[in-house]
């Protein structure tokens, strides 16, 4: 763990009040990009106007650019007017199919497709510290790689870009990687929460289809009905989750859809349902996988039918590295005050492509309030992913200081 007393040294060194108050003066500036971002969600890999307004954010910048041909990724890199390592700021760009209900001036002119997690405020942010680290390039004890990502969400963005060698833009690895990530419930604005270990879980799908033997409603004996098996798995995997996991390292299961039949009256051939697993360590995630097949499969046998089941791995758990996580902490509190930091006591259920690079070099991610300050509860807000979802950029400046020192910290311990 990182020495406190050489942790708050450097944090004095990197004159933090300079910092924010050059973040507080662009903060117009990052407004107005981000709602232009929040009018022209695009969903997946292929974002042609995102990556146009974003390029044209950066422009004069002194960056190095490469930008990606299998999906509208920017790579920038900002070589420091020191010798030093290089470390790495990530923003994800993609938005969701969610026909937007927030009336607002800005919202989205694409009909079905919303920023309804804020990555529009992730863009915007780590625009903001690319300018702030730009105007102190002079002083950079080492590189910076920003790392504008397409489909984070669930389209392998993450991996995508590091195939393509985002981890080594700078013509060296990256020793850390950093990444911010708005909320728009729970949170109070412009507070800032992390902990060390797992941050996120892993996700997961569970595909299943039971075979059996079609017939006519009114003679179940003569056929194989594939439905009470169905539903027998579903419950049985309820119980699995309690019975055969360990509950301090949790798997939450849940069936999201269910398919069988086409009339009343008729027992169909076959049954499907298919399930979200998450998990917070590898060891439950690898067990979940094999008790959910078992399950699957053993109830099948009991009624006489077929069993395809499969899981299909998603993104891994998001492990915050404990001493970045410390230094993170340590910054937020000196940038922003002791009252604007909360340390999580458990980690978050959703899952993030954040967690491929975390698997790769010491990471930190950190979530920062952005519920409306017009009386709104944090806890009762409509959360990240809902059509009602509402983020106040005016928390934009604070995440554009709190990435750029993230990245000027990281650097200057070398």
């Amino acid at each position: 763990m990182p020495d406190p007393s050489a942790s708050a040294d450097l944090l004095d060194r990197l004159a933090l009040p300079e910092l924010a108050r050059s973040a507080a003066r662009i903060q117009p500036e990052l407004t107005t990009l981000r709602r232009k971002l929040h009018q022209v969600p695009e969903i997946a890999l292929d974002l042609p106007r995102t990556r146009e307004l974003l390029l044209g954010a950066l422009d004069g910048l002194p960056l190095e650019l490469t930008l990606g041909k299998e999906l509208s990724s920017i790579t920038a890199v900002l070589h420091g007017g020191r010798p030093g390592p290089a470390v790495l700021l990530r923003a994800d760009m993609d938005a969701l199919p969610v026909q937007e209900n927030v009336r607002v001036p800005y919202a989205s002119r694409i009909p079905g497709q919303m920023h309804a997690c804020g990555h529009d405020l992730h863009m915007a942010a780590l625009v903001g510290a690319t300018r702030l680290l730009a105007e102190r390039q002079a002083e950079l004890p080492g590189d910076v790689v920003l790392m504008f990502q397409p489909g984070e969400e669930g389209a392998g963005g993450a991996q995508l870009m590091v195939d393509a060698g985002v981890l080594e833009a700078a013509g060296r690895r990256v020793v850390a990687a950093y990444a911010l990530h708005v909320a728009s419930a729970l949170l109070p604005n412009g507070v800032v929460a992390a902990r060390p270990g797992p941050m996120l879980a892993a996700s997961d799908t569970l595909w299943v289809t039971l075979r059996g033997r079609g017939g006519h409603g009114s003679s179940p004996h003569s056929a194989l009905d594939p439905v009470p098996a169905l539903c027998e798995a579903v419950l049985a995997l309820q119980t699995m989750v309690t019975r055969r996991l360990d509950a301090f390292d949790p798997v939450v299961l849940t069936v999201g859809t269910l398919n069988a039949g086409t009339a009343a009256n008729v027992i169909p051939d076959e049954a499907r349902f298919s399930a979200t697993l998450r998990s917070f360590s590898e060891r439950s995630r690898d067990l979940a996988h094999t008790e959910a097949l078992r399950v699957v499969r053993g109830v099948a046998a009991a009624h006489g039918l077929e069993a395809v089941a499969e899981v299909e791995p998603g993104y891994p758990v998001t492990v915050n590295d404990p001493v970045e996580a410390a230094f993170a902490a340590g910054l937020a509190t000196r940038l922003l005050g002791p009252e604007r930091y909360a340390e999580m006591p458990q980690p978050i259920a959703g899952s993030e492509d954040f967690g491929v690079l975390a698997a790769l070099v010491p990471s930190a991610f950190v979530m920062l309030g952005a519920v409306p300050t017009d009386g709104r509860d944090p806890f009762t807000a409509p959360y990240n992913h809902s059509p009602d979802a509402e983020f106040d950029d005016s928390v934009l400046a604070d995440g554009a200081a709190l990435l750029a020192g993230l990245a000027l910290g990281r650097l200057a311990r070398g």
